[in-house]
């Protein structure tokens, strides 16, 4: 067969088409993004469809399931947190149809909001774990996960780290399988968890993970690497990787699979090496298990719990500083994040810090709006907690606090986790003014549709939600549009807004910018003549502003600028210094 090259992600696309799955569902988050996108891109014997939120995609998946297709459902840690309301019940009912649920894991929190090992999930939810460690056993696990889920009833958790779901390695591809779907058999014992049901689920999950830690004895993904016998390294996914590189002499148990734990493995590991390191991101995992076996190891005494691993950290965890020349770095210029020139949020953050409002923010590439010199927002937790934050200050600090406050979401997360938000404030009889920062698309994990854009995942025109009418619908009165690059709009709507004795929602619409490629923009210029170096426009923190402090003038980079699609310098310049100015 023939083969290629393709990252981790592109390879569970291409496990879950060759493993004959029927469904696929998720939510996007980085690093777990390109799964569906490689699914709805490449393979269309597959349904594929973004869900409004990570439960809801796990929900329609499992419906398949339950319906005998095979189904995924695909989201990064921190989706599985608000998936897993179902998924501890599904681990209870099984499957019909073969089912996965990929979580790709973020150490060192390269796009996230915290650093969660969900291995845990698995030992918590009583599912099977599964870990691959490049591309290659990416693919053979997904085809591998749907035997277990079919095998032993059972939803199966893939667990991927942002290393894996990004680095490229070959892979070599086979033929699809096509998998016929089951018939649906009404069965309320198994499907039904009201509270008689479920103690009996409860003793047959019990049993199926017995079954499944004989499985996990016996599988080839468990496996020891015989070597040097002085040292054992116990390790999983691409942790597996750099102890290869580090010991590439020393005997190595790979696990490929981590829950349920194969205590007989480690018991014949520990039995024939004189002492055993474990090498793990994240938590200690592996560690705690060994150690609970009654078997001595060394694990986060030396190797760091925080931030992900490479080779470089591992030798050093073991064998101290290397004495190799490192690249000096020091005189690298900074590059702090910054919303992109043109984002149509950056006119609700500038007026917000020029009118001195406290800011709840969300998840979204809007949370830039935190950095200098915006500083405009106050909180960011997780998906949908803008809105809920905004109203527990207003219920802690008063009313009148509540004047000089917002809640500012984006539109793709305010569909995710937003709209109870909303309900809250309404119910509950609030006064909170909550932007819904519309762009168009679900912008920070590049440019993916949403209930909100009119368009499925496949690019086919469907029913698009309106903000508008859905707040007025939950009680919301005062509900307007602004244009996001009218700046005056913008800061009076505000103003209005948080003087009200009411709840207000702004829709502040501006399509995202980078969506707008293929657009013919004239970029803006500064009039030296003009300019007062008064700094003002720097206000708007528009990477493509700058100042020559020996000129004391501003200046705008023509590459970077998207000028006549955003004006925002243009408006807030007291002397009209800053336009389009073609030829000089």
């Amino acid at each position: 067969m023939a083969k290629v090259v393709l990252s981790g992600n592109e390879a569970v696309a291409r496990g879950a088409y060759e493993a004959g799955v029927h469904i696929a569902t998720a939510y996007p988050g980085t690093p777990s993004t390109e799964i569906l996108e490689n699914i709805g891109r490449h393979y269309p014997e597959v349904y594929a469809e973004w869900a409004p939120n990570e439960k809801v995609a796990v929900e329609v998946a499992m419906g398949a399931s339950f319906g005998g297709a095979r189904s995924l459902a695909a989201m990064k840690h921190v989706g599985v947190n608000v998936a897993a309301d179902p998924m501890f019940s599904f681990a209870y009912t099984g499957i019909n149809g073969g089912f996965i649920l990929v979580s790709a894991d973020d150490p060192s929190m390269h796009s996230s909001q915290n650093e969660q090992d969900n291995r845990q999930y698995g030992k918590f939810a009583k599912l099977p774990v599964l870990e691959p460690s490049d591309s290659q056993e990416v693919k053979e696990f997904v085809i591998l996960g749907y035997q277990i889920s079919e095998r032993f009833n059972t939803p199966v958790i893939i667990r991927l780290t942002t290393r894996v779901s990004h680095s490229k390695s070959v892979v070599e591809l086979g033929e699809r399988k096509e998998v016929p779907i089951k018939p649906y058999v009404k069965d309320p014992a198994k499907y039904i968890v009201m509270p008689h049901h479920a103690r009996l689920l409860h003793r047959e999950l019990e049993e199926r993970l017995k079954k499944l830690k004989a499985f996990s004895e016996a599988t080839e993904v468990n496996r020891i690497e015989w070597g040097n016998r002085e040292i054992g390294i116990v390790t999983d996914s691409i942790s597996y990787q750099y102890a290869k590189e580090v010991f590439p002499d020393a005997t190595v148990l790979k696990l490929g699979m981590v829950f349920p734990f194969p205590d007989k493995k480690v018991r014949e590991l520990a039995a024939a090496v004189e002492k055993i390191y474990v090498v793990e991101e994240n938590e200690p995992f592996i560690e705690e298990h060994i150690r609970m076996l009654g078997i001595p190891c060394i694990g986060k005494d030396k190797v760091p719990i925080l931030y992900e691993l490479n080779q470089k950290r591992v030798r050093e965890a073991f064998f101290g500083k290397s004495k190799r020349e490192e690249i000096d770095i020091s005189d690298l210029p900074p590059r702090p994040p910054a919303l992109c020139p043109g984002c149509p949020h950056r006119s609700v953050y500038y007026a917000a810090h020029k009118l001195k409002l406290t800011v709840t923010g969300d998840i979204g590439c809007y949370t830039l709006g935190t950095m200098p010199p915006l500083d405009a927002m106050d909180t960011c937790i997780c998906m949908g907690a803008s809105i809920g934050n905004a109203f527990g200050l207003e219920l802690a600090q008063g009313k009148n606090f509540s004047k000089k406050m917002i809640a500012t979401i984006g539109d793709s997360t305010f569909i995710h986790s937003g709209m109870t938000g909303l309900a809250e404030v309404a119910y509950n009889k609030g006064i909170t003014t909550v932007v819904i920062l519309d762009n168009g698309v679900t912008a920070m994990t590049g440019g993916q549709q949403h209930p909100a854009t009119g368009k499925t995942l496949r690019g086919e025109t469907t029913r698009k939600l309106d903000f508008v009418a859905l707040a007025k619908a939950m009680g919301i009165e005062k509900v307007y549009e602004t244009d996001a690059y009218n700046l005056k709009e913008v800061k009076e709507r505000l103003k209005e807004a948080t003087t009200a004795d009411e709840p207000v929602v702004i829709v502040n619409k501006g399509k995202c910018i980078l969506e707008r490629r293929g657009e013919k923009f004239v970029p803006f210029a500064v009039d030296a003549e003009k300019c007062i170096g008064c700094k003002i426009c720097l206000g708007l923190g528009c990477p493509a502003i700058s100042f020559d402090k020996e000129k004391n003038k501003a200046q705008i980079d023509p590459i970077l600028c998207v000028g006549t699609a955003c004006t925002l310098c243009s408006q807030v310049c007291p002397t009209e210094a800053i336009g389009e100015m073609e030829g000089k």
